[in-house]
Order: structure tokens, then C-alpha cells, then sequence
């Protein structure tokens, strides 16, 4: 397969899907004639025109609103957001409006809305623009979460994301848009809802999503040379998450460690370890683990940052202390 990098997999899934759905359309920030804040819809309004990839004001309420009712009305907008960060101030929107409209309606208007744009730390940013987000979506009955790590899934996820009826929450990452990645050239989608083994192992399972899962695979490789042998399993999609594939690999493993980049207090991994204890306690020779950020602002300072985030050293602690009990 031909590498290409995240970016270009993204604009490569919206041009697809508004090539085959002239329903399809794109909305945001800067997205047109600036090509967008990362690039991601270079050359998008030359190809579709300014009807279909449409410069927004700096109201994220009021242009997820537009993308809201729009989506109420039979077409599939995508709302592109600078940074979750700016998203709060659409929360109602996405909140009150998107993920309960097929509810409220009695299932008479569906929302079939993808809001997407890049979550999570991306160095010295700064507390403000610094937050993990997708507990906070994930919290939210009618939505779907989806959060990806590299190009090939970014793809197949993003056009997936784009046919479906339901809303969903589409996580990226500042710090991986330049990243290379194998993906085909022939279409392809990938299930929603699907978590992925990217490594095999059998002493311990380690899960993460998004960006975390370079620092899942870096702990992997470095305690391989140990004799360590982790699995590792990227979860894709937040919700709905595929608890399946998690309980199958710590029955084989019998140790579970998940590394979130959000705080610690009602994350992802905490979720994570409660269903594992439900479904697979017996099966458990340890305590799960978790790796988060940690329970306070981000500040700005590199050393902070870096003592902040998880990381491969935090990771392999966390491994050897429920390897050698």
C-alpha cells in the first residue's frame, strides 16, 4: 500500500463522500479558503465550490446549530471544530440538541452529523486548549465517540462516521497530522464500534486510543526486550466500545494496564476497568492499571507538560508493578 499522511487520509474520506453523496458538506473555521488550520481540506473548495466547504465565523454555538438543523433537514454536514477545546461553546448544541433530537422526535428526525476536529495536548499550549475530551462525549447517550490513531483508520473510520445516521464525535490529534501511515488505494470502510489488536502478547494487555497508542507500543517494545511480551489493543472507537476484544485478551493475559491522557477522575480507563472487573475478574492476576494525565491543569512550562502526560517509562512501572507482585 501507497503512505500517506493523516491529514491528507482525512480530506481523502470527505472528498470520497462528497463525491458520492452531493448531500455531504463541510463547515468550519477556516476550512475553505485558508485550506484549513492544519491543512486537512487543502484544495477542497477548488474541487466542490464554496457551497459545499463553507468558511464559518468564529461562533462555534451558532455554526453547529446551522450544522444541526441542517442535518434535521436530509443533508450530512461535517462541522470541523479548530480544537475540542473550542467545542465547549457548541456543547449545547451537540448536547441538547444533536444526541437527543431522535429521542425527542419519536425517531421521526435522525442527525446524521459528524463533528470533528483535534483533541487533546499538542505541547505547550497552555491549559485552555490542552483537554482530553472524549469521556466528556462519550458520557452522552446518542452520540458516537470515535478517536483515532493513524491514517489507515482515520480513513475507513471518518467515511463510516460520514454514512451514518446517528451523530458522531470524531477525536484527531494536532501532533499527528503530519504522521506517514499505509492506506489503500481502493476504497474501504471500517466499522464503527470495532477495537483493533495492533500488537499481540501474552503477559499483559495494554489499551489506549488516539495518540496514547504511541506510547502503548513504545512500552511494548522497550519490556519485549525484557521478555515481556504486552499486547496491545487500540480502542478506535469510545462509543460504543468494544468491551469483547478487551475481556478476550485479559482472559489470555490476565493483566490489564489502560493509558488515558485525560484525568483521572471518571475517564475512559476508569470505565475500562470496571467492565473488566465485571466481565473477567476471575480471570485478573492483578489490580488493573491505569496510566492518565495528571488530576490537574495543564501548564505551560515543557517540564510540567512532560511530567503531566503518561509516557513509556510510566507505562513500564505501571506493567511491572502488576507483573511482579
Amino acid at each position: 500500500m501507497r503512505e500517506i499522511r493523516f491529514r491528507d487520509a482525512l480530506r481523502e474520506a470527505m472528498s470520497e463522500e462528497m463525491r458520492r453523496d452531493k448531500n455531504v458538506f463541510l463547515m468550519g473555521e477556516e476550512v475553505a479558503e485558508y485550506n484549513g488550520a492544519y491543512k486537512v481540506s487543502q484544495g477542497m473548495l477548488d474541487e466542490f465550490g464554496p457551497d459545499r466547504v463553507i468558511d464559518t465565523p468564529i461562533s462555534e454555538l451558532g455554526f453547529t446549530g446551522i450544522g444541526v438543523g441542517a442535518a434535521m433537514a436530509g443533508v450530512r454536514p461535517i462541522v470541523e471544530f479548530m480544537t475540542w477545546n473550542f467545542a465547549v461553546l457548541a456543547l449545547d448544541q451537540i448536547l441538547n440538541s444533536a444526541s437527543k433530537m431522535l429521542a425527542m422526535s419519536a425517531g421521526q428526525f435522525s442527525c446524521p452529523i459528524v463533528f470533528r476536529g483535534a483533541s487533546g495536548s499538542a505541547g505547550q499550549l497552555g491549559a485552555q486548549h490542552s483537554m482530553v475530551f472524549e469521556s466528556w462525549y462519550a458520557n452522552i447517550p446518542g452520540l458516537k465517540v470515535v478517536s483515532v490513531s493513524n491514517p489507515y483508520d482515520a480513513k475507513g473510520l471518518l467515511k463510516s462516521a460520514i454514512r451514518d445516521e446517528d451523530p458522531v464525535v470524531y477525536m484527531e490529534s494536532e501532533l499527528m497530522y503530519s504522521d506517514m501511515g499505509e492506506v489503500p488505494e481502493e476504497e474501504y470502510l471500517i466499522e464503527i464500534g470495532k477495537a483493533k489488536v495492533t500488537r499481540p502478547g501474552s503477559d499483559v494487555t495494554i489499551v489506549s486510543f488516539n495518540k496514547m497508542m504511541k506510547v502503548a507500543h513504545a512500552a511494548a517494545e522497550e519490556m519485549a526486550k525484557d521478555g515481556i511480551e504486552a499486547e496491545v489493543i487500540d480502542l478506535r472507537t469510545i462509543r460504543p466500545l468494544d468491551y469483547e476484544t478487551i475481556v478476550e485478551s485479559v482472559k489470555k493475559t490476565n493483566r490489564l494496564i489502560v493509558v488515558d491522557e485525560s484525568w483521572p477522575y471518571g475517564n475512559i480507563a476508569a470505565e475500562i476497568s470496571y467492565q473488566v472487573q465485571r466481565y473477567a475478574f476471575d480471570y485478573l492476576d492483578a489490580p488493573v492499571k491505569r496510566v492518565s494525565g495528571a488530576d490537574a491543569s495543564m501548564h505551560y512550562a515543557p517540564n510540567l507538560v512532560e511530567a503531566y502526560l503518561p509516557n513509556p517509562a510510566k507505562t513500564i512501572a505501571a506493567v511491572k508493578a502488576v507483573m511482579y507482585k
